[in-house]
C-alpha cells in the first residue's frame, strides 16, 4: 500500500513539473507565430479574388 502513495506523489510531481515547463514556455515566447501572419495577406488577396470573380459570374447570369 505504501508502494501507491509514493507513486502517486511521484506522478503528481512530473505532471507539476511538465505544468511548470509548459507556462514557462507561452510565458517566454514559445508559442508565438511569427510566419503565419506574413503568409495569411496572401491568402486574404485570393480569396479575394476568388469572391469577386464568383460576384461577377452571379451578375452576368
Amino acid at each position: 500500500m505504501e508502494v501507491i502513495y509514493i507513486l502517486i506523489a511521484f506522478s503528481v510531481s512530473i505532471a507539476l513539473f511538465f505544468l511548470g515547463a509548459f507556462i514557462w514556455a507561452v510565458k517566454n515566447g514559445q508559442y508565438d507565430d511569427n510566419f503565419t501572419p506574413a503568409l495569411r495577406i496572401l491568402n486574404e488577396e485570393k480569396q479575394q479574388e476568388y469572391s469577386s470573380s464568383n460576384q461577377l459570374q452571379e451578375n452576368q447570369q
